[in-house]
């Protein structure tokens, strides 16, 4: 996990199913760090600070990009 940058956060894993196959697409390195730990304790996702993307540095602005496509300005989601 070295040089990767959190760049969002979800809350539960419904809301990136597709997200995964649109970064698998562009080529993207990524993580989703608290993924199975949600998986299993699905009410836990705030007290854990709950799932969060993670992308190697070089991808992040492609990453913000692909973010703001997909979801759009207006979103609930976090983007750090």
């Amino acid at each position: 996990m070295l040089n990767f940058v959190t760049v969002a956060t979800f809350t539960y894993s419904y809301e990136y199913a597709v997200l995964r196959v649109v970064l698998d697409h562009r080529g993207i390195k990524y993580v989703f760090e608290n993924d199975m730990m949600l998986s299993v304790f699905p009410f836990y996702s705030n007290a854990i600070g709950g799932i969060s993307l993670k992308v190697h540095q070089n991808d992040v602005d492609l990453t913000k990009q692909v973010l703001d496509d997909f979801y759009g300005k207006q979103s609930h989601l976090r983007i750090v």
